[in-house]
């Protein structure tokens, strides 16, 4: 467990942390200070919980803790020397020391063994496996004792905890007595069958055990079986006694072990008197106090550890608990007192009760993650019970009420803006600076000297003060009665330390932390704590520094509903770069000083760039607010004016005069007007252009504000009173098709009159929709047709033709000599709704083929550019549905045409097949492989079991067979038109791999070394990739395919694709500057991990597709660490900020609060403010990460964190995660304009489905879990040790 002592890596400084001198940048925190208690916690490394509870008994055990600062360099070695061979450093003491020292003396909220863990010899795994802090107690005092032979220290660790016992047996016949010594560093006390320290001991060295009847001992005096009595005192008592406690125990009727759960009581003062074999003496000689208590969590295969320890010292600052603290009669009397001095609180008002629990506050200002608890305690209900239903979530109702409530404490407290809290009064928080760390105001470097000074301990000293819950980085304040909590339970007492009483400690050292510590750790910890403060300060001063674009009035006129720029050729926005902690008036004065020219009054405004143009919302008139207060964040637009006008126009502002930009669509009768000369318009017909003055439909964007009526869109347009409004119908996809993909008449809903009063936003009009405006001539033309309150549009592009190829034989391309009536063609009038039976039927008669196809079979097909047929289209579905493109050509030929739930599929036996020469077969697509194989064999009339079907690859060869004979073709991704090939023999061995590979293509990575090679193949296959979440996702192309063993490793892998000669100009340093990923269904699904993992553990298959992609850095991704693509919401709009590659390390904390703390520190919030969701790309619809599920009060039980990584969010590689901060961002909604589309689109699709009955392919039967299977444990590492030899 411990290692070579002296394998140990060098590292400078005093820092417990692994990377010296780092400092913050964007939003990156650094390592927050001490919190209210003023003691420093311990990082957990993944499972060393138990570790940090036993070295914060040890540094809390002040002799213990001196005795190790008094071993100096010339015994013990110095640090720097520990690589030199002739040099014997005991690095274990040593690192104890700097450690101690570290969690005495730096301004940190808690430290990191790493480098005392890297001197035990641990691994990187040890830190996340559990073990017994009783068994780790021992193995460390021995680790301690062996790194100190031949110092002053070697038996410092006898001296402190050695005691001894004596087993006596006494004969009943002669009296002899035989006795035994035994030594001892802890006592170990049954708690199975007592129900207190003192019943067992009673049992232990009070109670005699008797030997008689079939069980007699032998007495060497009288040299025969007698009656004898067996007891045990205590001889030697040392000055402190240690207890574990027995809690596991093993059931031997169901052969497993489990914990015991049951009352255990154990006294804050114990005499051991009673059990001691010499009680002359003072009782202070036998009296001992408890003074810690370590705390096991959990069963007996896993759990939690944490400790309660009393502060001999006085070394942090213990604060009691208000009410919980209080008697009974106290809270009594001081409720009567309040009903008398105080009015009654309206408890039905969140307003009145949120304002009076702040102002009751002496720091008048309440922690956010506090002020629940609060409310519950001041009113017996909690906000989501009684005020969620018609207030909606207290950050937003604090928000909607920002003239009462102000954020201070860089957004982590609430105060009120009538009574602001003074930087003396306020307290500082769990996580916050001791410094001032409110944006508003400036930090104060005196004031954080000063800030020792300014805590006093309350006098008199109040009883059972100075206990704390030592839990990890947490230290907590607790009382004495608290520890009455874990005489049972699953959360219960595992180790007891007491100490003598007659151990008194000096008055110098109360208070003092750097008592008996070495001068050379306190000038390394001065150090420590000026880097920490320096880093503080560059992040403060990072942290609050915002980006502005400010918008000057002269540059804008109001046109369309919206403020556009005058001039097209000049800069819409002035950037500047300006402290957030700084008032509005600040800001103005410096917006003052930037433009000399400017006259008359100066409003700033919040504005928004919206498809129509700018927008103002609202105008900052409180100078003295800061601009953090204020919600002005990064990117935040401003508009500078008079607050009244806009080139002598009057400018509405707020949300409810947002600008739409709507599609105005007018008809064009291609009589006089070139389209293609109106400014502004876009024409539309076929590509664009008219042919030879068609009539068809110009577009052209106008912007109206949001409150306007339809009616008065209709004057700003300056149509007549009797033209006609028009709605695209919702029906249409209208925009979706090109020229010539599949016609079809668009519909449009009219308007009735009575919308012409309402507002373009009471009608759910949005940016982009189409409004069709028409004249009543305008139903004179063929164009348009009335039916009820639909018009359907039909342009020339809509009124197309198929024309059908008949030809009596499937050849290819056909010779001169075939004769004429054999090759006929027509010209079939179609529509993009006609179906194909209908194109077939109306081909026939034009052609006039009824007698001669009489009980004959024929189909459609298309002919592709080189004039080979393909697959027979489906002629159950629509000319759009099935993709055929109008005025194309079809060919109607023999053969049998497939439904919509069946396959044609080109296959051929034993070898590749040549041209023309493949055989044809439908099947249904819901078929096995196995079935599929056996209708190919009997088609060609083979028989036998030893065949299998393999595909074809991209160069027309045979390629990878089809392994899973019972998969169906569907689940293969067999699609119609693809060519199977008959091999004989049986499926070849598992055990060799043949991966397609491909190249992400990142467009923002212009790398000149990731180029790819032409190799003279002008044509490379390129596949557009489907990211999860990513409304533009990367093209892939294809580089090859690599064959390569399933045992080979992830290195070996990326090794050889490297070889292909498609990335033969590729140059990276390492294979770590590469990533891979497996693609399942043209989606990037996981990024392979484990450079010494083999292809077969990670679980790839042969014909898997891998995409390779360049990194600009190296990448070594753990096994828990997942890469999140995140997207921060654009305040008050329906939109995100580009999306940005985070790693997430879930190895120690996968739960919602871990994902949110690592989110926070990556864009420099608070993670209280951060609202997040998953993007769930196949449904287009965002999960929420809910934030209660991680606000538990600490005196409540706390339930299991869920998490991330299982149900229901399963996050994994590539996963998109939305964020919004709900400081400045009230939309709680996640959901984006192209999600709305995208949704309206799969419940089209759903409901086309119904209608086909397409919905049968869904009954595959996935492999059923067995039922009673278990999760089999990881096998349990004993503890060992291997410390250097010191003799």
């Amino acid at each position: 467990m411990f290692g070579n002592l002296f394998e140990e890596e060098e590292e400078e400084g005093f820092s417990s942390n692994s990377s010296r001198g780092r400092v913050a940048k964007g939003g990156e925190e650094p390592t927050p200070p001490r919190g209210r208690s003023n003691l420093c916690g311990i990082k957990n490394q993944g499972g060393t919980c138990y570790l940090n509870s036993l070295l914060q008994t040890l540094l809390f055990t002040p002799e213990f803790r001196e005795e190790l600062f008094s071993l100096g360099s010339d015994e013990l070695g110095c640090l720097e020397d520990k690589e030199k061979p002739e040099a014997k450093v005991r690095v274990i003491p040593l690192e104890l020391q700097r450690l101690f020292a570290s969690l005495l003396l730096v301004d940190q909220q808690s430290a990191s063994t790493a480098q005392l863990t890297d001197s035990f010899g641990w691994n990187s795994s040890e830190g996340t496996n559990q073990h017994d802090v009783q068994e780790l107690n021992r193995i460390l005092f021995s680790a301690l004792e062996h790194s100190l032979v031949g110092t002053k220290g070697s038996t410092f660790i006898h001296r402190l905890y050695h005691g001894t016992t004596v087993n006596s047996i006494v004969c009943k016949e002669c009296g002899n007595i035989s006795q035994r010594q035994e030594d001892f560093l802890d006592l170990t006390v049954c708690v199975c069958g007592v129900s207190s320290l003192e019943e067992a001991l009673w049992d232990m060295f009070v109670e005699e055990e008797l030997f008689e009847g079939n069980n007699l001992y032998r007495c060497a005096g009288c040299d025969r079986l007698v009656t004898a009595a067996k007891s045990a005192k205590l001889r030697k008592l040392p000055p402190f006694m240690t207890m574990s406690l027995l809690r596991f125990s093993f059931d031997f009727t169901k052969c497993e072990r489990y914990k015991e759960t049951g009352r255990y009581g154990f006294p804050l003062t114990i005499n051991l008197r009673p059990f001691c074999e010499q009680t002359d003496g003072e009782d202070s000689d036998f009296t001992y106090e408890l003074f810690s208590v370590i705390i096991h969590k959990g069963g007996c295969y896993g759990g939690h550890y944490h400790a309660y320890i009393r502060d001999i010292d006085q070394l942090g600052r213990w604060e009691p608990l208000e009410e919980e603290c209080k008697p009974k009669t106290q809270k009594r009397a001081k409720e009567n007192f309040k009903e008398v001095c105080e009015p009654k609180l309206q408890e039905d008002d969140p307003l009145s009760v949120l304002t009076a629990i702040v102002a009751q506050e002496p720091s008048k200002s309440v922690l956010l993650d506090q002020l629940g608890q609060k409310l519950m305690d001041k009113i017996g209900s909690s906000w989501s019970k009684k005020f969620r239903k018609h207030y909606g979530p207290i950050g937003k109702f604090l928000q909607s009420h920002n003239d009462v409530f102000m954020l201070v404490s860089n957004g982590t407290r609430v105060a009120l803006k009538a009574n602001p809290p003074s930087p003396e009064a306020e307290p500082p928080g769990p996580a916050e600076p001791t410094i001032n760390s409110d944006p508003s105001t400036p930090s104060d470097p005196e004031a954080a000297e000063q800030q020792p000074g300014q805590h006093q301990r309350p006098e008199p000293e109040q009883e059972g003060s100075h206990w704390f819950d030592l839990n990890d980085s947490s230290v907590t304040s607790i009382r004495e009665s608290d520890i009455e909590k874990q005489f049972q339970g699953k959360e219960s007492a595992y180790m007891l330390f007491y100490r003598k009483t007659q151990l008194h400690r000096p008055s110098e050292a109360l208070n003092n932390p750097q008592y008996k510590v070495p001068l050379h750790l306190i000038h390394m910890a001065q150090e420590e704590n000026d880097r920490l403060q320096q880093t503080r300060d560059e992040f403060e001063a990072t942290n609050n520094t915002v980006e502005l674009r400010l918008h000057l009035a002269p540059s804008y006129r109001l046109e369309n509903g919206a403020l556009q720029l005058t001039s097209k050729e000049q800069s819409g926005s002035t950037s500047l770069s300006f402290d957030r902690r700084k008032t509005v008036g600040d800001l103005r004065l410096a917006i003052y000083q930037m433009q000399e020219l400017w006259e008359g009054d100066m409003a700033l405004t919040v504005a928004k760039s919206l498809p129509a143009g700018l927008h103002l919302y609202n105008t900052i008139t409180d100078d003295c607010v800061s601009l953090y207060s204020a919600g002005i964040c990064t990117n935040s637009d401003l508009f500078v004016w008079n607050g009244r006008e806009v080139c002598g126009t009057a400018v509405l502002t707020g949300a409810e005069w947002e600008p739409v930009l709507l599609t105005v669509v007018r008809p064009f009768l291609g009589e006089d007007v070139d389209p293609q000369e109106e400014d502004g318009t876009e024409c539309e017909e076929g590509t664009g252009v008219f042919e030879n003055g068609a009539p068809g439909l110009k577009r052209e964007e106008r912007g109206f504000a949001g409150a306007a009526t339809l009616g008065e869109v209709k004057e700003a347009l300056g149509e007549p009173k009797e033209s006609v409004l028009c709605q695209e119908h919702k029906g249409g996809k209208r925009g979706e098709q090109g020229a010539g993909e599949g016609g079809g008449a668009s519909g449009w809903r009219v308007f009735p009159p009575d919308d012409m009063q309402r507002t373009l936003k009471e009608l759910s009009l949005k940016d982009g929709d189409a409004l069709l405006v028409l004249e009543p001539q305008s139903f004179d033309s063929s164009m348009f047709t009335l039916n009820g309150d639909v018009v359907t549009v039909t342009t020339p592009s809509d009124c197309r033709w198929l024309q059908v190829e008949f030809r009596l034989h499937e050849g290819g391309g056909g010779g001169e000599g075939e004769k004429e009536e054999e090759r006929r063609k027509i010209k079939v009038p179609a529509t993009g709704n006609m179906l194909l039976f209908e194109v077939k039927q109306r081909a026939i008669e034009e052609l006039q083929l009824q007698d001669k196809l009489t009980g004959a079979q024929f189909c459609l097909r298309q002919v592709d550019c080189t004039g080979k047929l393909l697959p027979p289209v489906c002629e159950e579905v629509s000319v759009r549905d099935a993709g055929v493109r109008l005025m194309t050509t079809l060919t109607l030929c023999p053969g049998k045409a497939p439904k919509a739930s069946q396959l044609f599929l080109h296959f051929s036996v034993g070898a590749a097949p040549s041209a023309g020469m493949e055989m044809d077969i439908i099947v249904e697509n819901s078929c096995t492989v196995k079935e599929c194989l056996k209708a190919m064999l009997d088609a060609v009339g083979l028989d036998g079991t030893c065949w299998h079907l393999r595909r074809l690859d991209w160069c027309e060869e045979i390629g990878e067979p089809l392994m899973d004979e019972d998969a169906s073709l569907s689940e293969m991704k067999i699609n119609s038109g693809d060519t199977l090939v008959v091999t004989e023999g049986q499926l070849p061995p598992k055990g060799f791999l043949k991966l397609s590979v491909w190249l992400y293509l990142d467009p923002t990575n212009n790398s000149a070394d990731f180029k790819l090679a032409n190799n003279g193949h002008p044509e490379e296959e390129v596949m557009e990739v489907v990211t999860k979440g990513e409304t533009y996702s990367p093209p892939l192309r294809s580089v090859g395919e690599v064959e390569i063993s399933d045992e080979a490793t992830l290195e070996d892998l990326k090794t050889q694709l490297l070889t292909l000669p498609a990335l033969q100009d590729v140059c990276l340093p390492t294979t770590a500057f590469m990533r891979v990923w497996q693609l399942e269904g043209r989606r990037l699904a996981r990024i392979l991990r484990g450079q010494q993992l083999t292809l077969r553990k990670l679980k790839l298959a042969g014909g898997a597709d891998l995409c390779m992609q360049q990194l600009l850095k190296e990448e070594d991704l753990g096994p828990k660490e997942v890469l999140l693509n995140i997207k921060m919401g654009v305040p008050g709009e329906r939109c995100y900020y580009p999306a940005e590659e985070l790693v997430w390390d879930a190895s120690r904390d996968s739960s919602p609060r871990s994902l949110r703390s690592c989110l926070a520190a990556h864009y420099g919030l608070s993670p209280d403010s951060l609202l997040l969701a998953k993007y769930q790309a196949d449904k287009h619809t965002w999960e929420e990460i809910s934030n209660w599920s991680q606000q538990v009060s600490k005196k409540k039980k706390k339930k299991r964190a869920e998490s991330l990584l299982g149900a229901p969010f399963h996050l994994k590689d590539g996963d998109t995660i939305g964020i919004k901060n709900l400081l400045i961002d009230n939309n709680r909604d996640f959901v984006t304009l192209e999600d709305e589309l995208g949704q309206q689109m799969l419940r089209e699709q759903a409901e086309q489905r119904r209608k086909g009955g397409e919905a049968a392919g869904s009954d595959g039967v996935g492999p059923q879990k067995k039922a009673g299977q278990t999760k089999s444990r990881k096998p349990e590492v004993a503890l060992s040790i291997n410390v250097g030899v010191f003799r």
